[in-house]
């Protein structure tokens, strides 16, 4: 029997901030490796997916707030992104968070009727005691986690664990490492299977090289995310990896055209059809181990 087609959606990569730092700055205890020091560009991304009738956002950014306590440089005002990109937040889009941070949810309160999606582990985190503490708390805002926690008491989050089926072509990867409940997206397209990393791997030599971002919760579950990547790639699971803040990225896939220009690119065409909808409105979740095979 043939097997059915996958389920094709198009990705927009969209760049609207940016920082410098360094080598020493940006990797965990560099001097280990024996290299010199060096400057190191930060871009910063959102991710849009469509397959033709359905619209999903993947984080949305760092805010006028959370950005300016960081002094990150705004290549477009958070509200100019979305709307360049054809985002509506007013039409209540469904959002996927990868995760916590100021720089991944730092505008949820412009998608006031938006349904999110976030790992459990992730929720309890930044609500919870540990939270609170310096060496966490740096990455967030108190007013975006108790957005977070008001969108929860309008039941307007839905949370899961380990691996999440949450749309034909789309699976969501809890892997923890960078955060307790970081997330990676994988998403069918027409050029492969694309890995939406997020901070994951925030550099594309952190998977290639084994060299861990300095900001960790779990340090082994970052390695072994580098691990999984590493192998769906070798073994065509996955085509193309997107990290969360290589300034290369968008070098990397073919340039969107009209008014995002430089500040984005698509991975995929966008299905001339409408796709069906899905039949299951509840997803199955699985284990994590599982996720990329």
């Amino acid at each position: 029997m043939p097997s059915e087609p996958k389920h094709l959606w198009q990705v927009t990569i969209v760049r609207y901030g940016t920082r410098h730092a360094t080598r020493e700055g940006v990797y965990l205890n560099y001097p280990l490796y024996g290299e010199p020091d060096g400057d190191l560009e930060m871009d910063y991304f959102f991710w849009v997916l469509r397959d033709g009738e359905r619209e999903i956002v993947v984080d949305t950014g760092f805010s006028r707030l959370g950005g300016g306590n960081r002094q990150r440089t705004f290549l477009l005002e958070p509200h100019e992104a979305f709307a360049l990109a054809d985002v509506d937040p007013a039409t209540a889009p469904e959002v996927i968070l990868t995760h916590g941070h100021f720089d991944h949810i730092g505008n949820i309160a412009l998608f006031e009727n938006a349904r999110f999606l976030l790992a459990k582990k992730e929720f309890d985190f930044w609500t919870g005691p540990n939270g609170h503490q310096t060496l966490f708390h740096h990455s967030v805002e108190d007013t975006e986690i108790a957005a977070l926690v008001a969108a929860r008491d309008a039941g307007r989050i839905d949370f899961f664990g380990g691996e999440l089926d949450y749309a034909p072509g789309v699976r969501v990867i809890e892997v923890g490492g960078h955060t307790p409940g970081q997330a990676m997206v994988l998403v069918d397209t027409s050029e492969g299977t694309v890995l939406l990393a997020s901070d994951a791997v925030h550099y594309y030599e952190e998977y290639e090289r084994d060299m861990p971002f300095t900001s960790v919760a779990e340090l082994p579950a970052m390695y072994d995310a580098f691990r999984l990547i590493r192998e769906a790639l070798a073994a065509g699971e996955v085509a193309h990896v997107v990290t969360g803040h290589d300034p290369s990225t968008l070098d990397r896939f073919p340039r969107a055209v009209g008014a995002l220009g430089e500040h984005a690119a698509v991975i995929g065409e966008l299905p001339a059809t409408p796709a069906a909808p899905a039949a299951d409105t509840h997803p199955d979740q699985k284990g994590a181990a599982d996720a990329l095979r």
